[in-house]
């Protein structure tokens, strides 16, 4: 892991001083668990869930207040402020700060989306079949949330449907029983499948 946060904080800035990464993938397919040790690795970067730009009513319309609250900001090297949404009150509570660090982590499903990814330093995608994935958010969020879930398995099919962000990935993130595998992705071995490893970078167990 911290082999590749060095690679990352080794590359160019792609949104004013920031590096920004994105972790993409199908909900379930541990995209927080993963930014958060990223994170850790990288001296602890700052995170943004894509869970605090969300909200019932926008499941995935929110590129307007992603843009304005945080891209824009980061872009003028200023700190972004983005009010995050509580999804048991359904309501957004007040401004939180997120600095234009080195490294701004994004994580969330359609981190990657089509508006996002000219200002990415890199692009990773959480290689998780979406079934399995979701089977696994499933289990996770119990039987209260049953019909949450059947409402955006929908939602999640129409926008990678629309806006896929895996074939746009510049590495796949494997989980394994001990660490991650991390791959090439589609965007840097022009289509090939998850078989091809960057032997010059991260392809090995972290």
């Amino acid at each position: 892991m911290h082999d590749l946060a060095a690679r990352l904080h080794g590359l160019p800035p792609s949104l004013g001083p920031v590096r920004l990464i994105a972790v993409d993938g199908h909900a379930g397919s541990g995209k927080s668990t993963f930014a958060g040790r990223l994170a850790h690795a990288l001296g602890g970067a700052p995170v943004l869930h894509l869970d605090d730009i969300a909200s019932h009513e926008q499941l995935f319309a929110w590129t307007d207040r992603l843009m304005t609250q945080v891209i824009e900001p980061l872009a003028r090297g200023e700190s972004a402020r983005y009010t995050p949404y509580d999804w048991r009150t359904r309501a957004f509570g007040a401004p939180r700060p997120l600095p234009a660090a080195p490294v701004v982590l994004i994580e969330g499903v359609g981190a990657g989306r089509r508006a996002v990814r000219p200002h990415l330093a890199r692009l990773l995608w959480m290689e998780l079949p979406r079934e399995e994935s979701w089977a696994r958010g499933r289990r996770r969020d119990g039987a209260e949330q049953r019909e949450f879930w059947e409402g955006w398995v929908a939602a999640e099919r129409a926008h990678f449907a629309a806006d896929p962000s895996r074939p746009h990935a510049d590495l796949l993130v494997l989980q394994r029983q001990q660490g991650y595998e991390v791959l090439a992705g589609p965007a840097m071995t022009g289509g090939a499948g998850p078989g091809v490893t960057l032997r010059d970078g991260p392809s090995r167990m972290w």
